[in-house]
């Protein structure tokens, strides 16, 4: 079969799909993947067919923007500079290359120009949901601004339909209906449930973690969380194992691969590690947000995979992204979540109602309040025990193999 993969955001959004065209591949598959150039050799490295979507160099003009990490307006950030830059090539990629009905179409839900392509000339089309909080619910509902977990649920039917179409809806509905409309298609209404394809929704994220609520879209499916990071195609790091293995297990910091504005974390994080004594780990492809010197006891290393470093740590504190988020639940150790917006918030509260930890907002994320949190979850037998059996539910699991066979059923299905 051929299947084209289009994701679009950060590594976060891009790693599972790398990780699913490679599993898609050794089942004798053939696999593209359309993906911004910051992007390009890990797509190659696993040997996926390359198609561009924008430069690197438009990548990282797109994290700058500080927007981006704001509850209200990352939404509008994300679609300006992401959904709607890509929208039109992603259905010209779709209509010259795939349109003959013989292609499994697979994209995130923001990539609304595969969205198009797939309803313009009837395609199968599987959306991939990585976050469980971009799927509605007002029972189990997602962590949004303005609607607390704990409303009732009349309360949250009329948030969310005021969100979507005073937000939402005018943000995205003006520019995405006019495109529509020049390629014969009616507008497009009540977004955040338009963006799901009707052929069905591939979770990667286990119902342990997200259970299916009653009024989710069908049909859907769960697979595992992919786990995806880079492990298998990243050279061995001798100064990251030298560093480990010189002291104690450190506490690992990651605000998020595209987050360039983490001045203020990494001074907490600093701060934290010298008033507990503890040894830290600053992960960051922006150097220029750290101090030019470092105690000692922290290091920097621009990436390495969460899978090698996070078995050796004692715990993760983190932007709540939910690559890092999974990558933690594997290692078995504790949480500490600055979420800032999109799914973090989200994921935050998910990892404290499962009980391995904790969360700050970026207002009280300060070295005082980092330390006294992070000493109260390194002491608590409590969280050490629940995250152990967490860690046990990732025991031989093979996270693309439940992926794969909804993939290779999209035809049939459709």
């Amino acid at each position: 079969m051929k299947f084209v993969l289009f994701p679009l955001g950060s590594a976060g959004d891009v790693h599972p799909f790398v990780g699913l065209g490679q599993a898609l591949r050794a089942r004798g598959h053939d696999v593209s993947m359309m993906v911004n150039g910051y992007f390009r050799e890990i797509t190659q490295q696993v040997g996926l067919e390359y198609l561009e979507l924008g430069t690197a160099e438009e990548f990282l003009a797109v994290t700058g923007d500080p927007d981006l990490w704001r509850p209200i307006r990352s939404f509008g950030s994300v679609f300006r500079r992401g959904i709607l830059r890509a929208l039109r090539d992603q259905y010209a990629a779709v209509a010259e290359r795939f349109a003959d009905g013989r292609t499994v179409l697979v994209a995130n839900c923001l990539s609304f120009g595969v969205r198009i392509a797939a309803e313009k000339f009837g395609l199968p089309l599987i959306t991939v949901q990585c976050q469980p909080a971009a799927l509605w619910s007002e029972h189990l509902s997602p962590v949004l601004p303005g609607v607390p977990p704990w409303s009732p649920r009349w309360y949250k039917r009329g948030a969310f339909w005021a969100g979507q179409r005073w937000l939402v809806d005018r943000t995205v509905g003006p520019e995405t209906n006019r495109f529509r409309a020049e390629v014969g298609l009616p507008p497009m209404h009540q977004t955040l449930r338009w963006w799901n394809s009707p052929d069905g929704i591939l979770c990667l994220f286990p119902e342990w973690y997200a259970p299916r609520q009653p009024d989710w879209p069908e049909p859907i499916w769960f697979s595992q969380f992919p786990l995806w990071d880079e492990s298998d195609v990243r050279p061995h790091q001798p100064e990251v194992d030298a560093f480990l293995d010189a002291g104690d297990p450190p506490i690992v910091f990651a605000p998020g691969s595209a987050n360039c504005q983490a001045r203020p974390f990494f001074a907490a994080a600093i701060e934290a590690c010298q008033r507990l004594k503890r040894r830290g780990v600053l992960l960051t492809v922006f150097p220029e947000q750290l101090p030019s010197r470092l105690p000692d006891t922290v290091r920097h290393f621009v990436y390495v995979p969460l899978s090698r470093l996070l078995p050796r740590a004692a715990a993760l504190v983190h932007h709540g992204g939910i690559g890092t988020t999974s990558q933690g639940l594997r290692a078995g150790i504790c949480h500490l979540v600055m979420p800032m917006a999109h799914d973090q918030p989200d994921n935050a509260a998910r990892l404290q109602r499962l009980g391995v930890g904790d969360w700050l907002s970026p207002a009280r994320f300060r070295g005082p309040t980092l330390a006294a949190k992070l000493d109260r979850l390194l002491h608590s037998d409590r969280i050490a025990e629940q995250c152990r059996q967490i860690a046990a539910r990732f025991q031989n699991v093979r996270p693309f193999d439940d992926a794969c066979q909804v993939l290779e059923h999209a035809r049939v299905m459709a």
